[in-house]
């Protein structure tokens, strides 16, 4: 798969507003400057292909991005950012569960995002609840793993699956958008979604809890 063939296709404001799936999806979730900009920049090498802000809660779109006329890669808003309006926070719940719920689209895998920096927050947890109830494969990338010391790492390694249901059974991708840890884990997930939806031979990513 070309990782340097990949194009930003629009962004979506409006739940209605979406077309339907033509490409299988991958999505990408998690709290509002958990840092879902620099994965995907840092997955694909553009710097701007994501919009990076230091404010958070600025992603208030569904962004899709085209990746080799292959996968289409969806950018969720961040959730979790308690200084916005009433409005806007019910907006971008329906932006979400709307196209979660969306059983039309061809959704191959949810990659979501935890800080490794923090325990993983009540809403990370309603959401990996959510993600199993509905059967929805899924991984966890655990970012910002360059800000953690050796100890602190291993630490939060352990301590994870404890935070999260049935967190032994579930797939975590330490990632840094600095080093670039977890970037060829990542690619090698969406290579075997691609290739088995193309019906090649291999296996099954089982990354469901």
């Amino acid at each position: 798969m070309n990782y340097h063939k990949v194009s930003f296709l629009a962004s979506y404001g409006l739940l209605q507003q979406i077309p339907p799936s033509s490409r299988i999806e991958i999505a990408f979730a998690g709290r509002s400057n958990v840092g879902k900009s620099s994965l995907i920049n840092k997955l694909f090498n553009r710097k701007g292909l994501a919009r990076v802000s230091a404010v958070p809660g600025k992603t208030a779109t569904i962004n899709f991005y085209d990746l080799d006329d292959t996968v289409h890669i969806v950018d969720l808003p961040g959730y979790g950012y308690a200084k916005v309006a009433k409005t806007e926070k019910l907006r971008w719940a329906e932006l979400i569960e709307g196209y979660l719920n969306d059983e039309s689209r061809d959704l191959e895998l949810v990659v979501l995002l935890i800080d490794s920096r923090h325990p993983a927050t009540r809403l990370d947890v309603e959401m990996i609840d959510y993600l199993i109830e509905t059967e929805k494969p899924f991984v966890i990338a655990l970012t910002k793993m360059d800000k953690l010391n050796k100890t602190d790492r291993q630490k939060r390694l352990a301590s994870i699956s404890n935070e999260i249901p049935c967190g032994g059974d579930i797939t975590v991708i330490p990632f840094s958008a600095e080093t670039g840890e977890g970037v060829d884990v990542l690619k090698e997930i969406i290579e075997e979604i691609a290739s088995y939806d193309d019906g090649s031979e291999g296996d099954t990513l089982n990354a469901e809890a």
